[in-house]
């Protein structure tokens, strides 16, 4: 998606007498779901896989779907972003908003966390993701990538592309074109036999993602598209970019849909620009950006809904198909959230609820309400839409306290040695930490130079803190003074890998280049990987231990709901709620709280991990039932 930055005001949950009345849902549509009434109505109904293959193209300036006039009124909603168990009640929703069509990334680093070995399970099962939108009646739009941005990551490519020397990504650099095509082919295998072809839902795959945003090169994304063909996606192609010349020029392709992505705001000028590239095609906005998302550090990115409908009404009026990114964000669970770099580093929260319509728990806002009265003006004659799903459970959880703490060092393996600092990527690793050991023979004193440590670092030596460094604030520098026979030791945090503009390419993690003392190189390096993976190796006690440590504890529940932990009072780091990783958490906001899902949680005892990397705080944590946004210095 794009980057231009948009503030509004205060959303609101919708509660109270407005959400009367819920029904338990039973089917799609509130009129009767038979095959003809869905034809009719122009969504794909539950028994579709056994019926006869739609066809759906494009004539002119309209989409056809079984050669009939179609719009795509659709919202975007990420399948990793939101736990399986949700899946359904999201796509329901979507549907009593009124959208015809489900749209999502896929995301290669899940797909294959390591070369050649592939992940289609659970979360990640993405065909189930798409026969559950075709069960709730939703066409899809997939993006199949490689490359997807979402503020994810490397933008989805996997963090294993970095380790081979001078790759170059998003080119036509073998290097990246093969593993590239691997992985397309075993999409394919996934979903190619989901296309509306062949009695599934999906109506268009898009080429790239906004490429005109990064290059020009055409014979690149010739080879995308040739990949997706040869991966078995033979449903109508698309790109997607913004409605810039350069833009467009440089991230379409000839024969291929162009759809542009911009803003709530002013459409219509949007469109016009289009009209001088392309004209007699149909128009869509492929990411209308209702809301926006947001960097550690900065305030929370509010979009007002008046502006989102204004838009919105204006596109469906003239009869143009429409994507809402995000229908529904979710929540970058882990270690997926990526950054930005304009003019400097700028890492994204783990939320990304991106003030969509349906908050990060999958609640409906103010502007879900708003959006759906906006397309009920447009639907066709006589189709209800169906009621909005009843909430879900929701609880507060009273304070508990975290009484148990474990050092970093009981998740230490064998260290591997080199004269000089490896990055996270020369040493076989792709999220979470990365130790660096440094033994020190004499006493000194003076400046502590690191060409860069990317992203996070904290130094310390014999158990005294001597400082941190953070990227974002082009931080290299620490005034230290180290005794003799005592290691000097870097942790170094992965904040997320760079997933949009030409920095994305070479955001190699942990510490790239030298570390010099006065001047001076130094060199003989233990490192220690520390992804973060397995917390099993942890010995807690009730001893206390310094920073950067492990705290435990544990909570009972009668019964289970939604919740959020409230991390005010703590520093920086990590919480796992039984064995999930939830995200990170700063002090510095906008993100306060962290979404438990209830299907994370289970009746009686359930246990909390935290890690800190700062000293000091309450050590206890409550659960609220809203997320909290505050910048410190900056309300």
């Amino acid at each position: 998606m794009g980057r231009n930055k948009q503030r509004g005001m205060t959303r609101r949950r919708f509660l109270g007498s407005s959400l009367a009345g819920l029904w338990a849902l039973q089917c799609p549509w509130s009129k009767p779901s038979t095959a003809a009434s869905l034809r009719d109505s122009g969504m794909p109904g539950q028994a579709r896989g056994t019926q006869s293959p739609h066809t759906f193209g494009w004539k002119g300036e309209q989409f056809l779907l079984d050669g009939k006039p179609f719009q795509i009124i659709s919202g975007s909603m990420h399948y990793p972003r939101v736990p399986r168990a949700y899946w359904r009640d999201r796509m329901r929703k979507l549907r009593a908003k009124g959208l015809n069509t489900l749209c999502t990334y896929c995301f290669w680093n899940l797909h294959e966390p390591e070369r050649g070995k592939f992940d289609f399970t659970g979360n990640l099962d993405v065909a189930a993701y798409i026969k559950t939108a075709q069960e709730e009646g939703l066409w899809v739009l997939l993006r199949t990538g490689p490359y997807n941005c979402s503020e994810w990551d490397f933008g989805g490519l996997p963090a294993w592309l970095l380790r081979t020397p001078n790759i170059k990504v998003r080119t036509t650099d073998p290097k990246f074109l093969k593993p590239a095509g691997e992985y397309l082919q075993r999409l394919g295998r996934e979903v190619a036999g989901l296309q509306i072809t062949q009695g599934g839902p999906i109506v268009m795959v898009q080429v790239e993602n906004e490429y005109g945003s990064f290059g020009s090169d055409h014979a690149y994304m010739s080879a995308i598209r040739r990949l997706i063909r040869d991966a078995g996606l033979q449903v109508t192609l698309y790109t997607s970019d913004g409605s810039e010349p350069r833009m467009l020029e440089g991230g379409t392709l000839p024969g291929v849909l162009s759809v542009i992505n911009f803003g709530a705001g002013d459409a219509a000028r949007e469109f016009a620009n289009f009209a001088k590239f392309r004209q007699g095609v149909p128009r869509m906005c492929g990411e209308y950006w209702v809301g926006w998302f947001d960097h550690w550090g900065e305030q929370h990115h509010e979009v007002p809904f008046d502006v989102g409908v204004k838009g919105l009404d204006w596109m469906l009026g003239q009869g143009i198909s429409v994507n809402l990114y995000m229908a529904h964000g979710g929540t970058s669970f882990g270690f997926m959230s990526g950054a930005n770099f304009d003019k400097a580093y700028q890492p994204d929260i783990s939320s990304y609820d991106y003030d969509s319509p349906l908050d990060e728990a999958g609640r409906p806002t103010e502007k879900f309400f708003a959006f759906r009265e906006t397309i009920k003006k447009y639907l066709p004659k006589g189709t209800q839409l169906p009621r909005v799903p009843a909430p879900l459970a929701e609880i507060a959880i009273p304070r508990f306290g975290l009484g148990e703490s474990a050092g970093l060092t009981d998740l230490l393996g064998k260290a591997g040695t080199a004269e000089r600092p490896r990055t996270m990527e020369q040493l076989g690793q792709s999220y979470g930490f990365v130790l660096y050991r440094k033994a020190i023979e004499r006493a000194a004193s003076g400046k502590l130079e690191i060409a860069e440590a990317r992203d996070y670092a904290v130094v310390w030596q014999g158990g005294k803190r001597l400082g941190t460094l953070d990227r974002r604030l082009g931080q290299k520098t620490l005034p230290v003074e180290l005794a003799a026979g005592q290691p000097l030791e870097i942790l170094v945090e992965n904040m997320g890998r760079t997933n949009f503009g030409p920095r994305m390419v070479d955001d190699r993690k942990g510490i790239v280049g030298s570390v010099k003392l006065n001047g001076q190189v130094l060199t003989g390096w233990e490192h220690y990987t520390l992804p973060m993976e397995n917390l099993e190796r942890l010995k807690f006690s009730s001893a206390a231990k310094g920073a950067p440590a492990f705290y435990r504890g544990e909570f009972k529940l009668a019964s289970v709901g939604d919740t959020f932990l409230d991390m005010r009072g703590w520093g920086k780091g990590y919480v796992w709620v039984n064995g999930h990783n939830l995200g990170r958490y700063w002090r510095i906001g906008p993100q306060q709280t962290l979404y438990v899902p209830a299907v994370w949680l289970r009746p009686g005892a359930n246990t909390v991990i935290v890690l800190d990397l700062e000293s000091g705080g309450g050590r206890s944590i409550e659960g609220l039932k809203d997320s909290v946004w505050e910048t410190p210095g900056k309300n």
